[in-house]
């Protein structure tokens, strides 16, 4: 089926997805998540595709969901003219739709491996966490930075991590770098930029020698496993507390939109970071003595 958003290329027994809107550095809208997911599931029935990558064109991997001004002109951030119940109901469904997003990447058949760079935020981090396999370019940076317009982070931070490191960039928005993503088990591995996406494809390869009913059912006992053992019951219980925590618009909220309404997305996002820079890694840290 054709595709907009991403692009989707197989070579041999490997099929690499890339998310394709380098203008916007990857930020995940409706149709970008409605074509990823309809590319996994033709992926999964394709018996010649042995593994998956999931990349990203561009500067980055993603920044994450797209927070921008829908064309009537408002952010989905927006609260005002909007009846309570309402509002809690769109951020409801969203959210649901977001958790049981995350958990379809384990029901699919084959490995999934993403090959991250540069900008790896948001929800692009949580399709990060939530692949089999992460390999990261010494680029990367990671980082939740929208808990600081009041939003939520994902359990499987936790699960991977612990809950203090967890708490360490889930309760700042902070940025860390591959080397910290590593450290904390996040990444299975850090390679120069230059050669993420050949160290990705030399591993597909690689699981593809593997007889397909083995990587299968392998796969099945781990993803399974940790759903029976209860993520899949943490993962549901972000449903209720990421709606309650997007539909917290309160006057901080009032005054990042307001930015927003002026300045466009650079001042909204200048307005929300400003005071939390320097971050602790990245671009956007002190620099170096």
């Amino acid at each position: 089926m054709p595709y907009e958003t991403i692009l989707y290329e197989k070579k041999g027994p490997v099929l690499t997805i890339t998310l394709n809107r380098p203008d916007t550095l990857n930020a995940i809208n409706p149709q970008m998540t409605a074509e990823l997911h309809a590319a996994l599931d033709q992926a999964d029935a394709d018996a010649e595709t042995r593994a998956i990558i999931l990349t990203g064109a561009g500067r980055g991997f993603s920044a994450g969901f797209d927070i921008a001004r829908r064309p009537d002109g408002r952010s989905s951030l927006d609260a005002t003219g909007i009846e309570v119940a309402d509002y809690i109901h769109r951020w409801w469904a969203r959210d649901r739709d977001s958790s049981m997003e995350l958990m379809h990447l384990w029901h699919i058949t084959k490995p999934i491996i993403a090959a991250v760079h540069g900008w790896v935020m948001g929800g692009g981090f949580w399709y990060a966490l939530a692949s089999d396999i992460t390999i990261a370019a010494d680029n990367s940076v990671f980082a939740q930075p929208e808990v600081r317009h009041t939003s939520n982070t994902t359990f499987l931070f936790a699960a991977l991590a612990g809950w203090k490191a967890a708490h360490r960039y889930a309760l700042t928005g902070d940025h860390f770098d591959a080397g910290e993503a590593l450290r904390l088990g996040l990444v299975n591995e850090v390679v120069p930029h230059a050669e993420l996406l050949p160290r990705a494809r030399a591993l597909a390869e690689r699981i593809a020698r593997v007889p397909e009913p083995s990587v299968r059912f392998n796969k099945a006992v781990t993803c399974y496993g940790l759903l029976a053992m209860g993520l899949g019951a943490g993962m549901l219980m972000n449903v209720p507390l990421s709606s309650m925590a997007h539909a917290s618009y309160n006057a901080q909220r009032a005054e990042l939109i307001a930015a927003m309404q002026t300045g466009g997305l650079k001042a909204f996002l200048d307005a929300r970071d400003g005071g939390f820079r320097p971050e602790p890694f990245g671009p956007k840290s002190a620099p170096k003595p």
